[in-house]
């Protein structure tokens, strides 16, 4: 290889590493806007995955479909979304300004609530497995109830 080719490679490595580096330090420190746009998807998706779900339980019941609704909810819910929640989050908009509460940031309850919505999310997918229609009903029924519950005590009425 002749020296220009090596220099024009090891300049262009180079590079390379610098773009990859810098696009290391800008993914860990995203700003508030961001960290509200992915909160509020993950939630939009969570409630369209959520529909599929009551669509089958309420109409006719796909095995199949419930049990990808259920493991996306899942997924979700341990996917580490608190992250989602860091200082400067509390207030300002993403898709749409952010309906959160203040006291959800401070509240202890907050990690309770956060804490049901996973175990309830996890049990919904093992129990849509079974494809025992009624269980997943029921199983829905807790879930939704962890979500009304958070609603009710960290999310501003619209």
């Amino acid at each position: 290889m002749n020296k220009r080719l090596k220099h024009t490679v090891a300049a262009v490595l180079a590079l390379g590493t610098l773009v990859a580096t810098a696009t290391a330090v800008a993914q860990q420190a995203p700003k508030p806007e961001q960290l509200i746009k992915w909160r509020q998807s993950a939630y939009q998706v969570i409630a369209w995955n959520t529909g599929r779900v009551k669509a089958n339980v309420d109409g006719q019941y796909n095995k199949e479909d419930v049990i990808k609704a259920a493991n996306t909810i899942a997924a979700l819910a341990n996917a580490g979304m608190g992250s989602l929640y860091a200082p400067g989050t509390e207030t300002g908009k993403g898709w749409k300004e952010t309906a959160v509460k203040p006291e959800l940031f401070t509240d202890k309850k907050a990690g309770e609530a956060a804490a049901a919505f996973n175990k309830e999310a996890n049990e919904l997918a093992k129990v849509a497995v079974g494809g025992d229609v009624v269980a997943v009903k029921a199983q829905l029924g807790k879930l939704q109830a962890t979500c009304k519950g958070c609603h009710d005590d960290f999310r501003k009425k619209d």
